[in-house]
């Protein structure tokens, strides 16, 4: 996470350690010194990705084919100078760092509630100053960049360190992020996210020998400057007495100076006169108020050394504990099998969050864009807790007694103030047939266990009913309507009218490019199709989740939310359904949509039926008419959203959502002949 002020001081004080360089003449070069090996830039892309997401919209739960488009050019910029990319994610949160995590997500939600706020009061996006990146952006990044060819790496640590380690151990022409630890490692150059110039490919690289030479100090003297001024490991409030001392030794010569630059100037000044020894260090740590662990600058300094490399503050004799190896004795799964595939699925980007359940039962969630004064909603993380509790039932084999171990659940939401984990049971789902194991699940073969897996997820969100039809519809649809009906389940709040809304989002965003998505215009901004928004991706990542755990049922791009979710498309079609617009300013006077509209919908209320779920129709217009017009109404779309709802049409999606041919004639029957596919016709009370 860098340290603290250090990115600045070289930008402000060191400015000949910053250069303005061209990565397309530095690539050329690199293949003439190099002829066998292709110039290689290795992305921190976690730091990388609020510089790709430029969508105009952000708040709205994400412009997401927009945003894909953007990674495709930004990849193709480089691919065009003859530079290959390799992208690196944070995969776990280590636990020495859990506490600054913690205190950032705390800060996160501060400025969450003021976003809004402000839309409540203004009824429109934020600028940029509030800006704050959509829910699950960094996850869907992760697996779109591996959809457009690329090597995308999910560390099994902090990823700084391992991008730091791949720049070195393959002699990568250097390092893309914004963070300033890559000054402190000793690795391939740095280069700068932020002052990139795309269409030009220039940017500004630090240079760790100017830094070195302004401060009077040698390059083995970084980490122990990093630790002294402190970091991820020596935390600032230990070394307040140290800073004071220094600034007594060594006063400011510039007042122009922040606190934070004559600090740093004063502590680079007293490690400057240190010896470069383990002794040196045993007496500094000796000094310092460590407290109990006396060991945490020692830690701090070995964090920093990379593999092959050595420090005179360090014996030759120890190894890097940094190198992150999980013992199989430790892990919650015993299976080696299991356990090696989750893992390898993991560091390749291909499955979402098993690893880390299997390894050592913990799951982490960030922030999402979620109203804390909407008490109507509950938060993501309790929404979808049902469903992760079957997630880890099927993941987890229970002992002799039955029982399962709890997993540690990381989760923000309003009112869980984070300072311990929540352990959260796991709970078999109601798999017809019972559960399968996990080896029958990951690498059995044939059809029945397909239709196990397919089975098994769908009973995750307990939808094990529906899977004859979900299985009829194309992929991403099935997903969709999933997680639909899910929400609807689990949120009593939600109504007829977000009912109607999602269906037509799902309906109206295929067909429709990047370019007419950005071009769509908002008159304002509705807080809680906001949230609903931010909750929905979150259930994307719920469904990742399950699809990892039961063998993949799905293809993982076809859970993603470019198919099936645009936030301003979503706000459109809320604000229309809730202002009681007719279905044919709703389906965008496509007649072809209405058979489809119906159809989806009499398939979630069947759902909800089952469930005993009514759906209550609820309008939350609020008088705003902007983009409504008088016109004449086609007769077929005289019907509008009704509080009784029963679908007239039977298989009339052919063709636009049924996956493959459809059987001609086909009848859905629910055990008695001739019974039509919605045999109880739900009826809402208004």
């Amino acid at each position: 996470m860098g340290i603290k002020g250090l990115q600045g001081f070289v930008t402000k004080v060191c400015p000949d350690a910053c250069t303005m360089v061209n990565l397309k003449e530095m690539a050329e070069r690199h293949h003439i010194n190099h002829p066998d090996f292709p110039p290689v830039i290795v992305v921190d892309a976690m730091s990388c990705v609020r510089y790709w997401y430029t969508p105009e919209s952000w708040v709205c739960g994400g412009q997401w084919q927009e945003y894909l488009a953007n990674l495709e050019n930004f990849i193709e910029a480089f691919m065009a100078a003859g530079i290959k990319l390799v992208f690196y994610f944070d995969g776990v949160v280590e636990e020495k760092k859990r506490d600054e995590w913690i205190k950032r997500r705390l800060q996160n939600n501060k400025e969450i509630a003021r976003i809004f706020q402000f839309i409540k009061t203004h009824r429109k996006q934020p600028g940029r100053e509030m800006f704050v990146i959509p829910s699950a952006l960094p996850t869907f990044t992760r697996f779109a960049l591996k959809s457009l060819g690329q090597k995308t790496v999910c560390s099994l640590q902090e990823a700084d360190f391992e991008v730091a380690a791949y720049g070195l151990q393959h002699n990568c022409m250097g390092i893309l992020g914004q963070d300033s630890d890559y000054l402190i490692y000793n690795t391939s150059p740095y280069f700068s996210i932020e002052k990139l110039c795309l269409d030009r490919l220039v940017t500004v690289m630090y240079s760790r020998e100017d830094l070195c030479r302004v401060l009077g100090l040698s390059m083995t003297h970084l980490p122990l400057l990093a630790c002294l001024l402190g970091n991820d490991i020596v935390p600032e409030s230990l070394l307040e007495g140290f800073w004071h001392k220094c600034l007594v030794i060594y006063p400011p010569k510039n007042k122009s100076y922040s606190r934070r630059t004559n600090i740093l100037l004063a502590v680079a000044n007293y490690i400057s006169k240190v010896p470069c020894s383990y002794g040196s260090l045993k007496d500094l740590e000796k000094m310092l108020p460590l407290g109990s662990d006396k060991t945490l600058l020692y830690r701090g300094m070995e964090s920093y050394l990379l593999p092959g490399q050595q420090s005179p503050w360090i014996p030759p004799n120890v190894t890097n504990i940094q190198m992150f190896s999980i013992q199989q004795e430790t892990a919650m799964c015993q299976d080696k099998e299991i356990f090696q595939l989750a893992k390898e699925q993991h560091i390749q980007s291909e499955n979402y969050a098993i690893f880390n359940i299997l390894s050592n039962g913990e799951i982490e969630c960030s922030n999402s864009l979620e109203d804390e004064c909407d008490t109507e909603i509950p938060g993501q993380a309790l929404i979808y807790r049902p469903a992760r509790q079957h997630i880890y039932s099927v993941l987890l084999a229970s002992g002799k007694d039955g029982a399962y171990p709890l997993v540690k659940e990381w989760f923000v939401y309003f009112g869980n103030p984070l300072q311990q984990p929540e352990l959260v049971q796991p709970i078999q789902p109601p798999v017809p047939g019972g559960t399968p194991n996990l080896k029958t699940l990951w690498f059995a073969k044939g059809p029945d266990v397909e239709k196990q897996r397919y089975s098994t997820f769908l009973a995750c969100f307990c939808l094990q009913d529906m899977m004859e039809e979900l299985q009829a519809l194309e992929a991403p649809v099935a997903g969709f309507c999933c997680l639909l009906a899910y929400l609807i389940l689990q949120v009593n709040s939600l109504s007829l009218e977000d009912l109607n809304a999602f269906v037509a989002l799902i309906l109206c965003l295929k067909g429709k490019a990047a370019a007419q998505l950005a071009d769509l215009q908002l008159a304002q901004v509705d807080s809680r199709a906001v949230h609903l928004g931010a909750v929905f991706i979150r259930g994307l990542t719920t469904l990742l989740m399950a699809n990892s755990a039961c063998g993949f049922p799905f293809r993982m791009d076809d859970l993603m939310p470019w198919k099936v979710f645009d936030g301003k498309l979503f706000q459109e079609k809320y604000q229309q359904s809730h202002r009681g617009c007719s279905l044919e300013e709703l389906l965008e006077g496509n007649e072809s949509l209405y058979a489809p509209f119906q159809n989806l919908k009499s398939l979630i209320c069947k759902a909800c039926v089952v469930k005993n779920r009514t759906i209550q129709s609820r309008q939350r217009g609020n008088g705003i008419i902007t983009g409504t017009r008088q016109r004449e109404i086609n007769p077929r779309f005289q019907q509008t959203h009704r509080t009784s709802f029963v679908s007239p049409y039977r298989n009339q999606m052919r063709g636009f959502l049924w996956r493959g041919p459809q059987p001609q004639g086909r009848e859905y029957r629910s055990g008695h002949p001739g019974r039509r596919r919605f045999e109880f016709p739900p009826r809402w009370p208004r």
